[in-house]
């Protein structure tokens, strides 16, 4: 049944953001008494719409959006009847509330983003049917995601308005923009330099967009280190101490970080900025060493820390920093983030200003006692502690949602008995990006649940959330997890291994991971998850393309994840016969499944990250497709005997992480491509620093 929606009441500050949501489910739309229906107004909307449709488009199925609305879909097109039900607004109280019952509902809130969370519970509860009304209390006062915008992928603003209509629905209200230099600085050309970095006109419509919906929008950049692509540049060599750190205790470079802190925060209505300084080892071991002599590490980032501070303090600023260096410094070997003896000492403590929040990032344990404890350590400090956790699309195709869901359970469990009431979830792109946050939201949906309940949510209650706001099963997104949790990994993957990634890259002739994959089914294993997340897509809705990725990945692995194996077997044996086959159907086969998955992937990435970046995984499939088909002419060669031998083939295979073999549990982990790819060099690090 169709519903027309008229609404009364306190709509003043949410009535755009109300229209954008309409307009994205296809709601029909009325303003109490004034007759003015139809759907949203373009607000703030830009030009670069083209080519991204396919994932960041309305929702445009009729059987959704009839469903969604309390009707039912005929499946031509038009539905069964149609019906009004009237929603008063009223803005007061604590939290939230909303109900239905005969043909009236209502949304009681206190804080402007509570609005569409409560509007997503009527889209979830119906507004036909029984009588119903639920209350909800925010026991997280600010949550959100961090979207990494400094490892190539780069959204656009037609993704961005797409996200934050979900992380409206789903009633969170902050985003941190991680901009190491992808955002102007006048005078500084390389700084982001094809690199997609964004314009201040850019900056300010995610600042606008975020604001319709009450989610403040602020950014997160680095200060300190992080900065090697900036940094990689001879024209700024003047700027930096080793390749991924600013020379500190130098006028030109606090120059520089006043411009960034300048540019970065100008566009956005918060006076919030994050200013990184996290993983800064190698802070004072360069250019500093050879004008200042040896210094201590803690002496240096704690006065960088200080001058970065005085520019911030001028200019109203609310200052937040990664806590990890400090917690690093106090330990007994001074690099321990997490060792549970660290106490941060008195004099420590006192050169550390109180007025930066501390951010305390932590994505991989599972017991709340340890969030506990290294809360506790902060307290030293002094200063308010803010949580960071992870939903792990890092260095994977897909998501580790075994991991982020535990971890993330422990972690907020932790944050709510320790009175912790702002936290993140980090979303980091590391070495390029092959996943994307799209497919992360369940993850984001289970820190919204966290924040809005007392103890856990019941799974249940998560799963009908996410429906209600991506328009996606929970089980779809789970299904996910079959990408790196293969035979041979631990339940729930907590180990962390990513064979999506390392034997979608490695080479078959070289067979860098083929010890550690060695028994194991995982042909079969790709086979059957390729067939099951076909079977879980819903062609027409919104979020379907986002699977395509996954299920032609399936599609290369079934084939490609134990070619090595096969490979190195059948030359061991002799057995031409069996080489003959590999190099006239199995090679072919992966090579046309590879083509089909790039084709797929790079429609995906141009539907919601700028093109700037893309060109690295046009570079690593075209990697892989050329080395299969030197493999199938190192084959032939060596068939018709212009070969005498096939020497890639003769090599031991040596484990590539033997912690892993021993341990079990994990098929191993890399973080790197060209670790992945070859054994050989890619470049020569002449300088480390």
């Amino acid at each position: 049944m169709k519903t027309t929606w008229t609404w009364i009441g306190e709509l003043g500050e949410v009535e755009a953001g109300l229209r954008e949501l309409a307009d994205e489910l296809k709601l029909k739309f009325e303003l109490g008494g004034e007759g003015k229906a139809g759907g949203a107004e373009a607000i703030g909307r830009g030009e670069d719409k083209a080519g991204a449709e396919a994932i960041v488009g309305s929702e445009a199925a009729d059987d959704r959006a009839a469903r969604e609305a309390g009707g039912h879909s005929r499946g031509d097109g038009t539905t069964e009847a149609e019906r009004a039900v009237t929603v008063r607004v009223e803005r007061g109280g604590e939290g939230l509330a909303a109900g239905y019952a005969d043909g009236r509902a209502w949304i009681r809130y206190e804080r402007k983003h509570q609005f569409f969370r409560a509007f997503s519970l009527l889209l979830e509860k119906g507004v036909d049917g029984p009588a119903w009304e639920l209350a909800e209390q925010q026991r997280i006062g600010t949550v959100g995601p961090m979207f990494d915008l400094s490892r190539n992928g780069v959204l656009t603003l037609d993704a961005w308005r797409s996200l934050l209509r979900r992380m409206a629905l789903m009633g969170l209200n902050s985003v941190m923009l991680y901009m190491e230099d992808t955002y102007e600085i006048p005078g500084e050309p390389y700084f982001g330099y094809m690199r997609g970095r964004y314009s201040a006109e850019e900056l300010r419509a995610i600042d606008d967009y975020a604001d319709l919906f009450g989610i403040e929008a602020f950014p997160s950049i680095q200060t300190l280190a992080h900065l090697e692509e900036f940094l990689k540049w001879e024209p700024v060599k003047g700027y930096k101490d080793t390749k991924g750190a600013l020379l500190a205790q130098d006028d030109r470079v606090l120059e520089l970080v006043e411009r960034m802190i300048e540019r970065a925060t100008a566009p956005f209505r918060s006076r919030k900025i994050h200013i990184g300084m996290d993983e800064a080892e190698e802070v004072g071991r360069g250019k500093h060493l050879d004008l200042h002599g040896f210094n201590g590490r803690f002496p240096i980032i704690a006065g960088h820390l200080q001058a970065v501070l005085d520019i911030v303090r001028r200019r109203g600023l609310s200052p937040m920093m990664w806590s990890d260096m400090f917690l690093k410094l106090a330990s007994a070997n001074g690099a321990e983030h997490f060792d549970r003896n660290t106490v941060i000492p008195e004099e420590m403590a006192r050169q550390i200003p109180s007025d930066v929040d501390m951010v305390y990032w932590d994505y991989n344990h599972f017991e709340p006692e340890h969030y506990e404890a290294q809360l506790g350590k902060h307290r030293p400090l002094g200063c308010r502690v803010v949580f960071a956790g992870g939903v792990w699309v890092f260095n994977t195709f897909g998501v580790n949602y075994g991991l982020s869901l535990a971890a993330t359970e422990a972690a907020l469990l932790a944050c709510k008995a320790e009175g912790v009431d702002e936290v993140y979830a980090t979303m980091w792109g590391d070495d390029g990006m092959e996943s994307n946050p799209f497919i992360a939201l369940l993850g984001l949906q289970y820190y919204a649940e966290q924040a809005y309940c007392d103890g856990k949510p019941e799974w249940s209650r998560v799963e009908a959330r996410t429906l209600a706001c991506t328009g996606t099963e929970a089980a779809a997104f789970l299904l996910l997890n079959g990408l790196d949790e293969t035979p041979g990994a631990e339940p729930g993957n907590r180990k962390q291994t990513n064979p999506s990634k390392f034997l979608l890259y490695q080479d078959v002739l070289l067979g860098l991971f083929d010890r550690q994959i060695a028994g194991l089914e995982l042909d079969a294993h790709y086979a059957e998850l390729e067939a099951e997340i076909a079977a879980s897509r819903r062609p027409g809705a919104a979020l379907d393309p986002l699977f395509e990725v996954p299920e032609r990945l399936c599609g290369v692995l079934r084939w490609k994840s134990q070619a090595g194996l096969r490979l190195k077997a059948a030359y061991d044996a002799d057995d031409r016969a069996e080489l003959e086959r590999l190099a006239s159907e199995l090679l072919p086969r992966i090579a046309e499944a590879v083509r089909a998955l790039r084709e797929a992937h790079r429609r995906q990435w141009l539907s919601m990250f700028k093109p700037f970046g893309w060109e690295v995984l046009d570079i690593r499939y075209g990697g892989v497709l050329t080395r299969l088909d030197t493999a199938a002419l190192r084959l032939r060669d060596y068939l018709d005997g212009r070969a005498a031998r096939l020497e890639e083939l003769e090599q031991e295979r040596l484990p590539y992480s033997t912690v892993n073999l021993e341990q079990g549990g994990s098929l191993g982990w890399c973080s790197y491509y060209y670790r992945m790819a070859s054994p050989n060099v890619f470049y020569h690090v002449q300088n480390p620093f």
